[in-house]
Parts: structure tokens; sequence; C-alpha cells
């Protein structure tokens, strides 16, 4: 591994904006250009500040920022390296080529910048001196109870999830749950035909199913099959929720069948103009395996999710996730653990609800005179409905943004033809992009 302290660096802190922005900015360009390699170790914060002139806490906020971002890892005793892996897969649809985007408002993450800092540190604090000592050993596959207790009156409050801790298993990931119930059941997988290609890539096969106004078409799941994934809560990236004719109908099949429904509910807890929908999985816990993650709320960073599983799989997923999976870091398990039981979850829930809730009225107002919107009554973004959608797309990466076609997310053996544009407002780019996209879609639409 190469230092930093071996090398003649140069970092610009000169442009608009506070401190702290133009050093995370300089910082995250000398990374996405390879001037800083994958692997170099950086200075301490301490070492750097002095460098340059400003105060210790500056550089601690750039680099924390830009690990909550994926561009760097930080980890006791190894100090901050540039991470291997700075940016997720491409879309197939993206150039090689092209400049090099200023916005990123494909959907991703939520607004990183607004993680809870200091309300994480004191729930941190709280849970270290709280912890008994056997959590410093080895750790349980099933997650620390103190995790499973507050997921399950959380889970059974805000979601309405039949949950106890027992049935609850905590694990690194949406990845991860996945590719243990892959090993456990049967191919092919019924799928929506809309939705995140590296989620079916997890799958060793998947067949879709069609989606429209009311969700998926639960009424059409096939009877030779035995699960199916579904978003009942925020059909990912559609919008809407699952109709509760076609939610008893998900349920029925898997009775008929004795199949399992996998409920991923994503962007279940940002909703705007609609009372809260609650889980599938309440309707038969026996039959539908809820599927959960800190990645929307708070941070991909944490790589903490859970599973609230069906009596019958809790033994089979535990005897899979010790030999494959690594555990879930204790102290963060400790932490949400106190971070849900203090209340500050549902505080900093509320609040980038009430955020996003206006950045979506601003984007609806922005680009309504151009396009159609949908999908736009929970979740994180929204989709544009046009004809135009390689138009905008190239129009758009010309003046530095980058955008999620519609055709993306389509599964590779539907017939669907709709077309259109998907765009996160809860990017953190969103509010200085938003005048620029105006003008891609007055130049398009």
């Amino acid at each position: 591994m190469e230092s930093w302290a071996n090398l003649d660096f140069h970092l610009d802190l000169s442009g608009s904006g506070g401190l702290r922005h133009r050093l995370t900015a300089s910082l995250r360009d000398a990374v996405r250009s390879a001037r800083l390699p994958p692997g170099t170790r950086l200075p301490a914060s301490r070492s750097l500040a002095a460098d340059l002139g400003i105060a210790r806490n500056t550089v601690a906020e750039a680099y924390a920022e830009l690990v909550a971002e994926g561009w760097l890892t930080a980890r006791q005793g190894s100090g901050t390296v540039v991470a291997h892996r700075v940016s997720p897969p491409a879309p197939v649809t993206r150039r090689a080529e092209g400049p090099e985007a200023l916005f990123d408002l494909t959907v991703s993450t939520p607004d990183v910048t607004e993680f809870p800092r200091a309300e994480w540190i004191r729930s941190t604090r709280r849970a270290l001196t709280a912890a008994p000592s056997e959590a410093f050993g080895p750790g349980d596959p099933q997650g620390r109870i103190e995790l499973r207790t507050a997921l399950a009156e959380y889970l059974a409050r805000a979601r309405g999830v039949r949950a106890d801790p027992e049935r609850i298993v905590v694990c690194s990931g949406f990845g991860g749950a996945v590719r243990m119930f892959d090993r456990l059941l049967e191919p092919p997988v019924v799928v929506e035909e809309y939705g995140l290609h590296f989620h079916r890539s997890l799958w060793t096969s998947t067949v879709p199913l069609a989606v429209d106004d009311h969700g998926a078409n639960t009424e059409q799941l096939p009877d030779d099959l035995r699960a199916c994934v579904l978003t009942p809560a925020h059909q990912f990236p559609l919008g809407g929720p699952l109709h509760p004719r076609r939610r008893a109908s998900a349920v029925e099949w898997a009775r008929r069948v004795d199949g399992l429904v996998l409920e991923d509910d994503y962007d279940g807890e940002f909703r705007y103009d609609r009372q809260p929908v609650g889980a599938v999985q309440g309707l038969d816990p026996e039959h539908v395996v809820y599927l959960g993650t800190s990645s929307k709320a708070l941070s991909p960073a944490l790589r903490i999710a859970w599973m609230v599983l069906p009596d019958r799989f809790v033994d089979p997923v535990l005897e899979l996730k010790t030999d494959r999976e690594q555990h879930v870091s204790m102290l963060d398990q400790l932490t949400l653990a106190d971070f849900l039981s203090s209340g500050a979850y549902d505080s900093h829930v509320r609040r980038m609800r009430l955020k996003y809730q206006r950045r979506r009225d601003r984007l609806v107002e922005t680009v309504s005179p151009y396009v159609t919107v949908s999908g736009i009554a929970a979740g994180m973004h929204a989709v544009l409905e046009t004809p135009h959608e390689t138009a905008v797309v190239e129009t758009a990466r010309e003046r530095g943004i980058e955008l999620s076609p519609l055709s993306w997310f389509r599964h590779e053996q539907s017939d669907d033809d709709r077309s259109g544009v998907v765009v996160s407002f809860g990017a953190p780019a969103f509010p200085r992009a938003l005048q620029s996209f105006a003008e891609v879609l007055a130049a398009c639409c």
C-alpha cells in the first residue's frame, strides 16, 4: 500500500463554497481522476490539516463525507485509504466516452450529506457504555439481540410487520440476503418486470411479472413456480403501492403453491401524499419474508440489512450465513439498536421525509411544463414519462448531468415499451442540478 507521505501531491482549494466543500471536491476529483490511485493511504486528519493550514475538524468532516460516498474507506488501525471500487457499476446504456458528470441524479443513494453524525455518535457512546463484555466476542450470526429486539418493536409499530426477535436475522446488505435465498429456493424466481438489474443478477434465473399503475400483477403469478420478489410499499422504479386486491392475491398464491413471497420494503418509510401502507408480511408471516435495510433511511455505508423470516426458514438461513456471510460489525449493530430505541431513527426519518417532499415538489413544479411526472407519492425518485428518453439522457450527459433511462430497469425478457427517465431528487446534487436539468427538458421535449 502506497502512502501519501511518500508522494508529491497538490490539492487545489480554490473556487467557491466553504472550505470543507472545496477540500471534499478536490479530494473527490483526485480519486476520480486516479491521481490518488486505489489503495493509497491518506495522511491522518491532523497531519493534513497542519499541511494545509486549516482546522482538523474540516479535514475529518471531508474524509467522513467521502467515506459515506464510497470514495474512501476508513478502518480502525488502518487509517483512511482510497477505495478500490469508488463508484457503482455503470448502467449498460452509459457511454465510456463523453464529459465527466458534474451532477449525478441516477437512482442510487440517499443524500449522504445529511447523515445524522452527532446523533449517531451519541448512540455509539451509549451503546459502548452499556455493551456486555461478551458482545466483543466472535458474535452471533443471527445478529445482536439488542438490535433484533429494537427492530421487532420498530417494524411492528412503523411497518405493521409481525415479528419477534427470534425470527429476525441481521445480514450485511440486501444482496447478502438475496444470495442466501438463491441457494434455498428452486429457480427461477418471479421478479417485477421493472427493477434494479443488480438485484436481478443476484438470482440464478428470473422471469418477469407485468407491472402497471396498481403495481405488480400478482394475479398472473404462475402456479408452477414457488417464489416471487415484490416491492409492495413503493414499486421500484415506477412508483405506487401494490393494490390491496393484489396484495391478497400474492398471499393466496403463496399459500396455494406452498411458495414464498420476498417483500423488498423499498422506500417504505418515505411517503408523502398517502397514509402508510403496511407490510404484506403482516398478512401471512409464514409465507412472506420481509427484507429491510438501513441504506435508504441512513446510509449504504453501514451495510446493515435484516430479514424477518417464516419459522421454517430461520435455521436453514443461519446455516448458510454462518459459513458464507461475514457478520455485521457488532458496534454498528449496537449503535443502530440504540438509535432505534432512543427515537433518533424516527426523528431522522421525519426530517428527511420533509426535506425530500420539498425537493419532490420543486421537481414537479419545474418539469411539469415539459413531461408527465409519476411515481411520486413516496420514495426519493420520480419517473418522467417522455418518448424522448434517449435524447434527454444524452443531452443531459453533454451538460454534465447523469440520469437513469427507464429502459435500463426493464427485465431482459419483458416486452413492455414505456419510455422515460428516472430522476433522483434524493441525490446530494439535486438542488444544484435542477435548473440545468429543466433546460435539458426544454430543449428535448
